[in-house]
């Protein structure tokens, strides 16, 4: 009697064991920091203030933090994961404020599946944990705008850049548009995600994985569009020789005319607000640049660096430092050498919806291998990971450190002095004495719609003393997207106008314009006493390429003006202007005309009192006549830019177009500036080509056999 009680109590305990079970997963897709997950969520389909999220997670360890799915920076939109002990499902509720609230419930063990659920309906955060409520918080939203379309959803990291990975498997990870109910979170949690299909946006299961792994495509039952998460992680950091210089074709904004783009070509040194893309040091004799790469089957962007020894007139096999991910060419890095010699490498991102990264030679001077810096900014005074900026323009300043002019897409850096803000790129400043942790971002400008700026610091040396640190003015002349129509103008980046000018000489903590009236920073409106030239009253687009200070520490912009946005000779004539303050008013000179808005030049003043200024940009038509680029060439002024003339043509009856010639800070006369060349009006390979300030042109080598080779010479040089 006794034993058979034994086997029936033995039997019945075995029978919920398999009943608790019943509902946890065989398997799941597996994470690690190697293994994470991204996709741009569809537009229109989710909104902050209302909608859940779902996932069984089975971590190897119980680390103090482990992201399970998350949209936005840490803080930001919402982030659902393990911190300090606790899972959390954490929402912004106030974008003007900058606050979050989270609703908290267990951690999950280790190596023991668990299932939870995060609701939040614009007034309340619920966490659920393995179907029951744990966790519950008043959270009211003030976001007018709480879209989300666009944004990154992260699967496996609490932050678009990979930071607090999660290390084990997860699966039926879900994303509603809609607040469920408990009933529905206990439907879940029994019966799968699978069964609640009603306002579903993404289900992602181990039927979802690729072959390969690179992939996680989202399940549907109703024959939606399926939303496919690409994989990244630390594989990002590659750290691999390419076989040879392949620079990126990319375009923007196709047409209904002959033109086909706005803009389109070999844009490696792409694009206008990004700088710089090389620098010369004399102390090894070499120009370290960077550049858009491509892959061989020229279907992605990768980020890479070059050397070229002046000493062999070699250059070295490029080296890949990361797959971008996209083949969008606003991704594209800009380099830095800081003092000691350590190459860094800025990967920027376009918008909010891949991530920012800093990379930072192993050794001094040496481009074979790369480590990733965790970079940190101050936000109210705690710091936090900085993981995205936009249009980089990046200088280190002996004795100073790094000073860096961006684009940011947070609206929060303006909401307390303008909470009606419409702008969508803002205009920020920051710094830096180790290039790992960086003050906060201090806005510059964010008039209406928003800005692209021309950002430079100039360094004057104090003759006096040799070991006194250098005098440094910040300047940045950037032009505005007006938010609303004026006569037969439009609104928005098609429409930029004016022209505007603002410096600093205390390392950007007060600003003023050209005669030293304070300016208030943020500026916001479009009358701003910053305001160099209204052309917007003229009627006329302004393209700004470059600021650049004379021998007396005088601003210089080059620009191109236009009738439109659009490829072709109706919006012309375009003229490529310089504005130039000669210390009582702004001068204006036209240099020559050209014939696509996003022809481009940079300017290089002589470190001499001569008044000779040099342009090198692609000035004249190309074989693809009215798109980006065209023919390069050099030219001279020697009254401080009131004249210009042609000093002689770099390249001439190219198959296409040459694109975005790029100036080398410091530079070596024998690598004046480097860019690239594609066809305007369809893909292409792309060369990349540099120039030597005595008009020789050399091509980097497409394919190389060993580790040094010298490029070929196309041109050979214009004087002696």
């Amino acid at each position: 009697m006794k034993n058979r009680l034994i086997i029936v109590l033995t039997s019945f305990v075995v029978l919920l064991s398999s009943l608790a079970l019943a509902n946890e997963p065989e398997r799941g897709i597996a994470f690690s920091r190697k293994c994470l997950y991204r996709v741009e969520l569809p537009r229109g389909k989710a909104a902050l203030s209302n909608l859940s999220v779902a996932a069984w997670v089975k971590p190897e360890l119980n680390d103090e933090s482990l992201g399970f799915m998350t949209v936005g920076e840490p803080s930001q939109f919402f982030t659902f994961y393990t911190f300090r002990g606790a899972t959390r499902m954490l929402v912004e509720n106030s974008r003007t404020e900058r606050s979050y609230a989270f609703a908290l419930g267990p951690n999950p063990e280790p190596n023991v599946w668990t299932h939870y659920v995060g609701v939040y309906d614009g007034q309340t955060i619920k966490l659920y944990c393995n179907g029951k409520l744990v966790g519950m918080k008043s959270a009211s939203t003030n976001a007018k705008d709480d879209s989300l379309d666009g944004v990154a959803l992260i699967l496996g990291a609490a932050s678009p850049s990979g930071d607090r990975a999660f290390r084990g498997e997860m699966t039926d990870l879900a994303l509603w548009s809609r607040a469920l109910t408990a009933n529905e979170v206990a439907t879940v949690y029994e019966e799968g995600a699978t069964h609640l299909h009603e306002d579903r946006i993404a289900f992602w299961n181990v039927a979802s994985v690729s072959k390969d792994r690179q992939t996680l495509t989202s399940l549907t039952v109703d024959g939606a569009p399926q939303l496919v998460a690409q994989r990244f992680g630390e594989r990002e950091l590659l750290n691999e020789k390419d076989s040879g210089y392949r620079g990126l074709w990319y375009y923007n904004q196709k047409l209904n005319n002959e033109y086909v783009y706005k803009y389109s070509g070999g844009l490696g040194t792409y694009c206008a607000n990004h700088y710089p893309f090389s620098v010369y040091r004399p102390e090894v004799d070499k120009t370290f640049f960077c550049y858009g790469g491509t892959d061989p089957d020229e279907k992605t962007l990768w980020h890479e660096v070059g050397v070229f020894d002046h000493k062999t007139r070699k250059v070295s096999r490029p080296t890949i430092i990361l797959d971008k991910k996209t083949d969008d060419a606003h991704d594209n890095p800009v380099i830095s050498v800081d003092e000691q010699g350590y190459v860094w490498i800025f990967s920027t991102s376009h918008g909010v919806t891949r991530p920012s990264f800093i990379h930072r030679s192993v050794r001094p001077y040496d481009i074979s291998e790369f480590q990733r810096i965790d970079a940190t900014k101050l936000v109210d005074g705690e710091r936090v990971p900085m993981t995205n900026f936009s249009y980089l323009q990046i200088w280190n300043v002996q004795d100073y450190g790094f000073v860096a002019f961006f684009t940011t897409y947070d609206r929060k850096l303006v909401a307390d002095v303008a909470p009606g803000s419409k702008a969508q790129r803002i205009l920020a400043f920051m710094t830096s004495s180790d290039g790992i942790e960086w003050s906060e971002w201090r806005t510059l400008a964010a008039i209406e719609i928003g800005h692209y700026q021309n950002a430079r610091v100039y360094v004057e040396r104090n003759k006096t003393g040799a070991n006194d640190k250098p005098k440094v003015k910040l300047g940045t002349a950037f032009n505005y997207h007006p938010a609303t129509a004026k006569g037969t103008r439009g609104v928005g980046l098609n429409w930029r106008t004016n022209i505007y000018y603002m410096e600093s000489d205390d390392l950007g903590k007060t600003w003023r314009n050209i005669t030293g009236e304070p300016l208030a920073t943020p500026i916001l409106s479009s009358d701003s006493q910053a305001l160099v030239r209204n052309y917007e009253a003229e009627n006329l687009n302004v393209y700004i390429t470059d600021l650049n200070y004379d021998a007396h520490g005088r601003p210089i912009i080059a620009y191109v003006t236009s009738k439109g946005f659009e490829s072709g000779p109706e919006m012309g004539p375009r003229d490529f202007c310089v504005a130039r303050w000669t210390g009582e008013k702004w001068e204006y000179s036209k240099v020559t005309e050209v014939d696509n808005n996003y022809e481009y030049a940079m300017l290089y003043p002589e470190d001499s009192t001569t008044g000779t200024l040099r342009l090198v940009g692609s000035f004249e038509d190309g074989p693809q006549e009215y798109n980006t680029g065209g023919e390069i060439s050099q030219w001279i002024s020697r009254d401080a830019g009131k004249t210009w003339f042609k000093e002689f043509q770099l390249t001439q009856k190219s198959a296409v177009n040459q694109c975005f010639p790029r100036r080398t800070i410091n530079a070596n006369p024998e690598f004046y500036a480097i860019w690239a060349e594609g066809d305007g009006r369809k893909p292409s390979s792309s060369q990349l080509r540099f120039s030597t300030k005595e008009g020789a042109v050399y091509e980097l080598p497409r394919e190389m056999q060993n580790d040094w080779e010298s490029p070929t010479l196309v041109r050979s040089a214009q004087k002696e």
